[in-house]
């Protein structure tokens, strides 16, 4: 056979080979349009190469039973949603200002993601990262049962050691102690650094972690999650990780701007449970009793209505960007937005639009230096959009802003995990709280102005006069959006 006739049929097998792999995307992966044709196009531009991108970054996660619950624990979560959805229809003259008000919004947050609704509970802001670490190791300090710590990412420095030798000294004292880190964003973590937390009693355990430390098949899907729960008493949630950079040490970025939430209260159970089903997904007991870590607290620690709300690619629904679309649909005045990554898809950018066509003010607050260079430049194509419906773009110049917050109307808020873009919305897992307190909305609201001193306006006029070469690299990172 001559050497054209080979090579034509090697060609002939990898087109049909590329061709059965892309059908397969397109017709078992039941997947947005826009994230659809991204893949499709990578395997037709870089065949078989593209498909073994494909089975590291691409594959749906979605399962029935992802955390394993049994029978009765899924009857049991479901008839929680059911009683509250069934006090909630009480008599609209029984209702507070804000559930009137608010009520939809509680519900489909009840209904997505089984976010219960707590009304005792105490909220406490950070938005620097001395404050939040010195607070969350005193509390580290000063506890009496057990620690759950659970971070997306957990760096081997100064901070980490401190952190780390807090929880061996609690460990040490007979404490559970229970850490779960991801293994893609905790990357920099030597195998060897909770060894003493282990001997002292303590249990580590890595979400997704590699084969041979080499392979990771779900390295797309991330586990994003901050969380800290202490005696079953106080919770920390919020987008500060563990690292020297989020106390503003790393010369790249200066100064690290985020925003944590220190919350006691009956959410604390919720955040607890959030927090176990994902430590025991993470190992290798797959029997385990929801009732044993809800503490239902009997103490009522404050006034602040809270939903835990949480999502992931393991699921059908992209609760927390509903959530936000529903936030935004509901303002009447104003919408206060602060992420470092503002990549949205058509839906959430529809409702920017219909909310500014509708005479409410929105205002979205973005780092002004870039940590992904693709994110950034999709990031300025995705604001521009909104420019022109008259948003306002503000470009935080005090460092790195980290922070994940929305504020609505100066009544509700949130504060979590979730990033506005398609990784957020449907590949890594993630939480936010959401408080319907009047008090903590104002109060994040203020913060919000004060970060507004440190931004210069990301102007229709100055977005206009860009260049060519910055025309450019948003035409190609917005392109690339649906996989960033």
């Amino acid at each position: 056979m001559e050497l054209s006739n080979i090579f034509t049929m090697i060609v002939s097998i990898i087109v049909f080979i590329n061709l059965l792999l892309a059908l397969g995307v397109l017709f078992f992966e039941k997947r947005d349009v826009g994230y659809t044709w991204a893949w499709l196009l990578v395997l037709f531009f870089i065949p078989i190469i593209g498909f073994i991108v494909y089975i590291f970054l691409g594959r749906s996660l979605k399962q029935n039973n992802f955390y394993g619950l049994t029978e009765v624990e899924q009857k049991l979560l479901k008839s929680e949603v059911n009683t509250q959805l069934e006090e909630l229809d009480t008599e609209e003259q029984n209702k507070v200002s804000w559930l009137n008000q608010y009520e939809d919004l509680i519900t489909m947050n009840l209904r997505s993601s089984h976010a219960i609704l707590s009304e005792d509970n105490n909220i406490l802001i950070f938005n620097d990262g001395h404050q939040k670490f010195n607070a969350l190791i005193d509390d580290i300090m000063a506890a009496k049962q057990e620690i759950n710590m659970q971070y997306y990412i957990i760096q081997p420095d100064n901070l980490g050691k401190r952190v780390r030798d807090a929880l061996i000294a609690k460990a040490k004292e007979g404490l559970k102690v229970r850490v779960l880190y991801d293994e893609v964003g905790s990357k920099k973590l030597p195998s060897a650094f909770f060894n003493e937390l282990k001997k002292a009693g303590g249990e580590v355990r890595v979400f997704f972690p590699s084969f041979l430390k080499l392979i990771n098949f779900r390295i797309n899907n991330r586990n994003h999650r901050k969380l800290v729960i202490i005696d079953g008493a106080l919770s920390y949630i919020g987008g500060f990780n563990v690292g020297d950079e989020y106390l503003g040490k790393n010369k790249k970025f200066g100064y690290w701007r985020d925003t944590h939430f220190k919350i006691t209260g009956n959410a604390v159970n919720d955040i607890q449970v959030r927090f176990i089903m994902d430590w025991h997904q993470a190992g290798k007991d797959k029997t385990w009793n929801y009732k044993e870590f809800r503490f239902h607290l009997e103490k009522h620690h404050g006034t602040s209505p809270v939903q835990i709300v949480s999502s992931g690619p393991n699921s059908e629904t992209e609760h927390l960007k509903n959530m936000y679309i529903k936030m935004i649909l509901s303002a009447k005045e104003s919408v206060c937005i602060q992420t470092p990554y503002f990549i949205p898809d058509t839906s959430f950018m529809d409702a920017c639009k219909m909310a500014l066509l509708s005479g409410v003010q929105i205002r979205i607050m973005i780092p002004c230096k870039p940590d992904h260079p693709f994110v950034y430049w999709a990031t300025w194509a995705y604001a521009g959009d909104l420019l022109e419906y008259g948003a306002e773009i503000l470009l935080y110049e005090n460092g790195f802003l980290h922070a994940k917050t929305i504020v609505v109307d100066k009544k509700i808020a949130s504060v979590g995990t979730m990033n506005i873009d398609s990784r957020s919305f449907r590949l890594n897992f993630e939480v936010n709280a959401i408080t319907y307190d009047e008090t903590v909305a104002q109060e994040l609201y203020s913060i919000f102005k004060e970060d507004c001193k440190l931004t210069s306006e990301l102007t229709l006029e100055r977005y206009q006069d860009r260049s060519l070469l910055i025309k450019f690299k948003e035409g190609i990172s917005r392109l690339l959006s649906p996989i960033l």
